[in-house]
């Protein structure tokens, strides 16, 4: 399969359409740009010109990381905790939950993804995903698989 779609340049890297290569040898292309590193990026558009343009957000989500991360982390422990969290558990959750992707919609919508770094918080395969609004407010927190 031939597919051609340039490539996004930033200061986080060079976004490029994600791929995925199957067992029978062809290659998927998915309908999203991303950077590989550590934590990945992600700017769900198939469209070079609307990946560029959620470049800025990208870089406005990393410029405060930890506030983002703790308030993430935060609404992880809150959504599937009992009661109200002690502050051990909010800091037991910062820790151990590791920002692994981040990716930015269209709109300004953020998800952030996280691994279980301690295997003690989600079954292993599964990790939570927190869902911020254009303006910042979590607005749903889910396991992914």
């Amino acid at each position: 399969m031939s597919h051609s779609s340039p490539p996004v340049r930033s200061d986080r890297g060079v976004f490029t359409r994600a791929t995925t290569v199957l067992t029978t040898g062809d290659t998927l292309v998915h309908d999203w740009y991303v950077a590989d590193g550590e934590p990945e990026f992600v700017l769900r558009t198939a469209d070079a010109v609307e990946a560029a343009g959620l470049l800025p957000r990208l870089d406005a989500v990393l410029a405060d990381g930890p506030g983002w991360h703790r308030r993430a982390t935060d609404a992880v422990v809150t959504r599937f905790g009992d009661g109200d969290p002690e502050p051990a558990e909010l800091d037991d959750a910062a820790h151990d939950l590791v920002l692994v992707t981040v990716e930015v919609h269209p709109g300004g919508e953020v998800v952030l993804h996280f691994d279980d770094s301690c295997g003690q918080h989600f079954v292993d395969g599964r990790w939570p995903a927190v869902r911020f609004d254009e303006t910042g407010a979590v607005v749903d927190v889910t396991v992914e698989a």
